[in-house]
């Protein structure tokens, strides 16, 4: 070793490194900050007034041009140092300091300029990317020049290996970003289930259908026009229902759509115009009084048909394939449950408890009816449901066939027994998690 290598310049090199390993955890934080930082956080903040933040969001708009600037001032600090580490220990030591300013090097800037400024960043990302942003828009500015031709240099060879860069990837996958933090906040308990049902059944309407939810034309109750007006009171006060269709001749040929109210106003106005005389009523005219069918298409995405439901003031459509033949019908608070879950009145039909329950042999009791969303809500079963809304379609759709009471099937890690069937339904299924 050579004592008198120690003299002012050896310092002052010594004091340079220490400042490059500095910098070196500088670029490393900030980094990790702003690729860590949450951009709905830090708008948050900026709408608060932090500019810090707001240089941050401006920053983080372009994490290509971030990134570049970043590794380019890391690797220049990164590799002057230990250029000025090599050159001042082989000074000292003869040409064991190549390997000594190896070791030396490798130890500082992996503990120093890189595993604590990280930790640091990780630990407090919005906080530390708010601080540093303003110096890396000036990095960033500075460094355009040499950016810009690295950049195009990247893009060119991922395009001769057959990539492309998609500048709008980040906001097309934003809704997969928070659908995917919900999910796991649940499953880290920090987010109940209903919670997590909610807030997911908000996202997902935009990729449903009217189809998936509609109540089907089999299970919807109409008025027939043809039928005594006192039948027609008593079917509109019997019902659980406050609208109902009105066809005449086939069930086909909607008419008319009778809310109850409008019923009992005219009745109203019969019988006070005939002095309380309840033969009046043959008078009543239930198209006159009918409002306007609303009619929509099957394939309508539920966030659009909410908004026509609220643009039109109206809660009530009937739904429609490309044919123009009737499927069902589908109301306002349909799409609401698919948000809040089941809404229940006082006037609603009581239904039977629809918790799942496995039985000893670990089966579970399922109407064929009920659909996949809402058996994978219940159960936090991941069912496919994209070929098929219900259990009994999802079993028909991969048997290929309608089967039969007693048939066993297998697929999705799950067994489905069909239990009963009546004519072309299956009516109830046992399905185990194998």
């Amino acid at each position: 070793m050579d004592t008198s290598a120690f003299d002012t310049a050896f310092w002052l090199t010594a004091a340079g490194i220490l400042g490059l390993l500095c910098m070196s955890a500088f670029f490393s934080g900030s980094e990790t900050a702003l690729t860590a930082a949450s951009r709905g956080k830090l708008k948050g903040m900026a709408d608060r007034g932090s500019s810090g933040a707001e240089s941050a969001l401006n920053v983080t708009e372009d994490s290509e041009k971030m990134i570049g600037a970043l590794l380019l001032g890391n690797n220049i600090v990164n590799i002057l140092a230990a250029s000025l580490a090599t050159a001042l220990l082989t000074r000292a030591f003869g040409d064991s300091g190549v390997a000594l300013a190896t070791l030396v090097m490798t130890a500082l800037v992996l503990v120093f300029g890189e595993v604590l400024p990280k930790t640091i960043a990780i630990t407090f990302p919005e906080p530390v990317a708010s601080r540093v942003a303003p110096v890396i828009r000036v990095l960033i500015f500075v460094g355009a020049p040499v950016i810009a031709v690295v950049r195009l240099l990247v893009r060119g060879m991922l395009y001769l290996l057959g990539m492309r860069t998609d500048p709008n990837s980040k906001f097309l996958a934003l809704r997969e970003e928070i659908a995917g933090a919900i999910a796991l906040g649940h499953s880290e308990g920090a987010v109940e289930k209903e919670d997590r049902d909610r807030l997911l059944g908000a996202l997902d309407l935009s990729d449903r259908t009217v189809e998936e939810i509609m109540r089907h034309r089999r299970e919807v109750e109409m008025i027939d026009a043809e039928k005594a007006p006192s039948d027609i009171l008593t079917q509109v006060l019997n019902s659980p229902h406050t609208r109902l269709p009105v066809y005449r001749g086939d069930d086909e040929n909607i008419l008319g759509v009778v809310h109850a109210k409008d019923l009992l106003r005219e009745v109203d106005r019969l019988i006070r115009r005939g002095g309380a005389d309840v033969a009046t009523l043959t008078d009543l005219d239930i198209l006159k009084i009918a409002m306007k069918p609303y009619f929509v298409p099957e394939t309508t995405p539920l966030d659009e048909q909410m908004r026509q439901f609220l643009k039109r003031r109206t809660h009530f459509a009937l739904v429609v394939d490309e044919y123009g033949a009737l499927r069902g019908l589908i109301t306002l608070e349909d799409i609401l449950e698919e948000i809040v879950g089941e809404i229940r009145d006082e006037f609603d039909i009581v239904e039977k408890d629809q918790s799942i329950v496995p039985n000893e042999a670990g089966d579970f009791d399922i109407d064929g009816a009920m659909t996949i969303r809402d058996l994978n809500r219940m159960t936090d079963w991941g069912l496919p449901d994209e070929e098929a809304n219900t259990v009994a379609g999802l079993v028909i759709h991969e048997a290929q066939m309608i089967p039969s009471e007693g048939q066993v099937f297998a697929f999705h890690g799950f067994r489905f027994e069909v239990v009963s069937r009546k004519e072309n339904r299956l009516t109830r299924l046992k399905i185990r998690p194998l």
